[in-house]
This record gives C-alpha cells, sequence and structure tokens, in this order.
C-alpha cells in the first residue's frame, strides 16, 4: 500500500510539473519543443531510476527486470502511436505523441521508484529492502 501511494503522489506532482513548463509556449513549434524537452528529461530520470533499481535486484530478478522493460517500451511506444495518429500529419502529432510518451514515462518511473521502498517482509516486492 505503501508503494502505491508513493507513486501516486509522485505522479501528481510530475503531472503537474509538466503542464506548467509550457504554459508560456505561444506557437505549436514552441508546444512541439516543449513537449519533446519534458519527455526527454523523463526519459532520463527513468533511465536513471531503472539502473538504481537493476543494481538492487538480486540476480534472479535482473533478467526479468530487463525483459520487463522492454516490452514496457514497445508497449509505450504502440500506445503512444495510437494516440497521436489522430493527428496523423498535423503540426501537432508531435506534441501529442511526446506528451504520451512523458505521462507514461513518469507513470513508469514512479512504479519502478516504488520497488525501492519495499518494507521488509513485503513477498509482493521483488527488490529486497534498503539496508
Amino acid at each position: 500500500m505503501k508503494r502505491i501511494l508513493i507513486a501516486c503522489g509522485a505522479l501528481l506532482v510530475s503531472a503537474t510539473a509538466l503542464a506548467d513548463e509550457c504554459s508560456s509556449a505561444s506557437t505549436q513549434t514552441a508546444l512541439n519543443e516543449c513537449t519533446a524537452a519534458q519527455y526527454q528529461a523523463a526519459d532520463k530520470k527513468l533511465n536513471d531510476t531503472y539502473a538504481t533499481v537493476l543494481k538492487r535486484a538480486p540476480d534472479a530478478q535482473k533478467a526479468l527486470l530487463k525483459t520487463a522493460q522492454q516490452k514496457w517500451v514497445a508497449l509505450r511506444d504502440a500506445d503512444c502511436a495510437l494516440m497521436s495518429s489522430g493527428s496523423a500529419g498535423g503540426s501537432i502529432q508531435p506534441m501529442i505523441n511526446s506528451q504520451c510518451m512523458a505521462d507514461k514515462t513518469v507513470e513508469r518511473t514512479a512504479w519502478l521508484e516504488s520497488l525501492l521502498h519495499c518494507d521488509e517482509g513485503d513477498i509482493s516486492c521483488p527488490l529486497p529492502p534498503a539496508n
């Protein structure tokens, strides 16, 4: 339960921050650039968090974690391609795609971060508690 609350809190804070950053953009090009930068920042945080989780994972879970992450990336990319397909060919499509990628990446980061806060004895968590 604690992990779910941490993940939800991080998601809410991140989503608000993402929306605020582009509020001063006044052209579609500026919005596209801003949302692309947001996605890049979210992706960097995801990669850093993933590396931390991977280091902490027992050997038995490392291969499973790598497979799960690869499959999640494919799912995220497919979901966002679908979400932005309604604006295919339009100048807004890159923004829609970047927003989707950023949102899903922030969600995944929050979930991975929740794995770093497992309580002793939580058998639903694949990582050992922090020392």
